[in-house]
């Protein structure tokens, strides 16, 4: 009897255990992980020779790297993993004479999409007598009286 006991407890630990690996192949979800400085097409097509940092700073962001022992170079870095593998990895590096930007080279992701709303037609013209009118009564040339009354809820 007293052997019986410290078996089935053994046995139990033992299958406790054992079904914390079965958790593990269970697949769960990962996130998406963009991490770094997005880098476009559109920002770079703004850099020229000859611009600052501070001005480079506020075309592309502060940089991922500044490397102490090359102070001349700034290096972009972006990764984006999706489900736990890596994705993408680009490398953009600005270099510098000074203060002055000299050169770049490096990959960059796709131009962001135009997201401008455009208007396809004149905007129609409102009648002064609409609520929301840029009617001033205090200009020259104002003919009509405009009376301004507040707002009363009586029953609040």
């Amino acid at each position: 009897m007293h052997t019986i006991k410290p078996i089935l407890l053994t046995l139990t630990l033992v299958g406790a255990l054992s079904g914390c690996g079965l958790l593990n192949a269970v697949p769960h979800y990962k996130l998406d992980i963009p991490q770094g400085n997005e880098i476009t097409a559109d920002k770079v097509s703004g850099l020229k020779e000859g611009m600052s940092r501070n001005q480079v700073r506020f075309l592309l962001g502060t940089p991922l790297l500044t490397d102490p022992f090359h102070s001349d170079r700034w290096d972009y870095v972006y990764s984006d993993a999706k489900g736990g593998k890596l994705q993408r990895h680009f490398v953009f590096t600005v270099f510098f004479e000074g203060d002055s930007l000299v050169r770049w080279q490096g990959d960059t992701l796709p131009a962001a999409p135009d997201t401008t709303l455009r208007m396809t037609s004149e905007p129609k013209k409102e009648d002064t007598d609409t609520f929301g009118s840029e009617l001033n009564p205090g200009s020259p040339g104002t003919t009509k009286d405009v009376e301004v009354k507040p707002i009363i809820d009586k029953d609040f």
